[in-house]
């Protein structure tokens, strides 16, 4: 039987930092609209306090994630045990999107390694759920390390063309939701080792 929790605690954040993948949920308001789930990697989600997590959106093909909270807020991460004792948690919650442009953006952006990644947002969820599931569906998998196709993909390409790419194919949702405005995509940080 699953739990619920008051707060993450040290022993839940303990557990988060173990893992390699965790998984957004969102979708937006309409019945017909698509339901967005993420798969994310590369160190980039932070236990802020015990009601606050936060990861880092390097960019990617959609902008899924940011236009459902621009519409709604709501928002899942879960984590799931990919090695040892099996388990699940879930934290629902209200999510903030916060870009380069935002006075909030800076003391945020220095929670995360930014030498290989850019950033095109900053996830904040206030978490307002906090529950466990066994996990004993999930199999177990191997930690093999990061993929670098991402970090290669930034380097290779670099901070103007994401930009150009990011003003073009992240304005609007796959359901025509807003996403980045022009001077957001235009803001896009590339990696900290350059540029």
């Amino acid at each position: 039987m699953g739990k619920t929790y008051a707060a993450i605690d040290d022993k839940i954040s303990d557990w988060i930092n173990e893992q390699h993948i965790f998984f957004v949920g969102t979708a937006p308001l309409s019945g017909d609209g698509l339901v967005n789930v993420s798969p994310k990697g590369h160190d980039t989600l932070r236990v802020l306090d015990e009601h606050t997590l936060a990861f880092l959106d390097y960019g990617g093909s959609g902008i899924e994630t940011i236009a459902h909270l621009r519409e709604n807020r709501r928002i899942v991460i879960m984590l799931c045990a990919m090695a040892g004792p099996p388990k699940i948690y879930r934290f629902h919650g209200d999510g903030e999107v916060i870009t380069p442009v935002d006075e909030a953006f800076d003391e945020l952006a220095c929670q995360f390694d930014r030498s290989a990644l850019g950033i095109r947002a900053i996830i904040k969820v206030n978490v307002t759920r906090i529950s466990d599931s066994c996990g004993f569906g999930v199999p177990f998998y191997d930690y093999q390390g990061e993929r670098p196709t991402s970090p290669n993909y930034i380097r290779v390409n670099g901070a103007e063309k994401i930009r150009a790419y990011l003003k073009d194919e992240n304005a609007r949702s796959l359901d025509g939701l807003t996403g980045l405005s022009p001077a957001e995509a235009d803001a896009y940080q590339g990696p900290t080792s350059g540029d």
